[in-house]
């Protein structure tokens, strides 16, 4: 397991937003600059982070 979506710091929603949507933003920067291989990398790491985040987090 790369990250602990149940660790106490991921308990509040807009962390679990800011921590997805940087990476997808940053993909998109990276894309834009013409650097894919970077773009797959952080669009990937934001994709897996949503689902460990959103889908495979323990409700309270």
């Amino acid at each position: 397991m790369l990250v602990d979506p149940n660790a106490p710091f991921f308990r509040p929603r807009w962390v679990r937003i800011v921590c997805v949507a940087l990476p997808l933003i940053w993909a998109g920067v990276e894309l834009y600059m013409g650097s894919p291989f970077w773009a797959i990398l952080f669009g990937a790491s934001g994709l897996y982070l949503g689902y460990q985040l959103f889908f495979c987090r323990d409700v309270d």
